[in-house]
């Protein structure tokens, strides 16, 4: 039960004209405030309540679907929606080459990009890369001559092959790797108003040209020759031949 205290300015002869008289008042709650008030207290408890008892029986009825089912789900887990185009069929070719010999190759690609007048702290960029790929050495058996094949009266057989040939290395973007990338703050600043300030494209060309001239320094050519020779001298000595001569043509730098 609230009480107001109120002060009036006294008005009797007697009194001075500063004293108050205060007066008090007492205000009430009525019967139907209170009745709205407890009605409001008990529509919240049971909203409440209503809400524990549903998450209850979420819960309740997620176990049981996963007992049943047997299969843990996850309730709070992502799913991954693949909306990919699917795949075009852009071109078909016949191939008649020979792939007698691959050879895996790792080049560490390090590259910096300095401001001349600008620290590196500041400016610039330095990239350590790792890229591995593998190049084929092949024979076009596609490209022989009409006198490539020489068959003796004494069942022997010469033939002569052009020279093997190195493919483009092919990047393997899954065993290569960036090992350390370090720029200065205004390339990160600069980075982010640049689609991929981060892409490995110029890195894995760099690397792939490396990896090219590594293989035609390589005895890859070679290991080609010999393991189509012996392709060549199983292959016919089994249709009869006794004696298979191969040779190479020069190759072409």
């Amino acid at each position: 039960m609230p009480t107001l205290l109120d002060e009036r300015p006294g008005t009797t002869p007697d009194r001075r004209p500063d004293d108050r008289d205060v007066v008090v008042r007492v205000v009430t709650e009525s019967a139907p405030s209170r009745r709205r008030s407890a009605r409001a207290l008990l529509h919240g408890l049971v909203a409440v309540l209503v809400l524990v008892i549903l998450a209850g029986l979420a819960g309740a009825g997620f176990l049981v679907a996963r007992a049943v089912s047997g299969v843990d789900v996850n309730l709070f887990g992502t799913t991954s929606v693949d909306r990919s185009a699917p795949v075009v069929l852009r071109e078909l070719r016949n191939v008649a080459e020979f792939t007698a010999a691959t050879g895996e190759f790792q080049s560490t690609v390090d590259v910096e990009k300095d401001v001349a007048v600008l620290p590196a702290v500041l400016a610039g960029e330095r990239t350590i890369y790792v890229g591995v790929g593998t190049v084929d050495a092949r024979v076009d058996f596609s490209a022989l001559a009409r006198d490539a094949v020489a068959v003796g009266p004494d069942r022997t057989v010469r033939i002569t092959l052009p020279a093997p040939t190195l493919s483009t290395p092919a990047i393997d973007p899954a065993r290569s790797y960036v090992a350390a990338r370090d720029r200065g703050i205004v390339d990160r600043v600069a980075g982010v108003f640049r689609d991929s300030p981060t892409s490995e494209r110029e890195l894995a060309l760099v690397a792939q040209r490396r990896l090219a001239r590594a293989a035609r320094d390589s005895d890859l050519a070679a290991r080609a020759e010999r393991n189509t020779a012996a392709m060549l001298e199983g292959l016919l000595g089994r249709l009869g031949y006794e004696r298979v001569e191969v040779s190479f043509a020069a190759p072409i730098r």
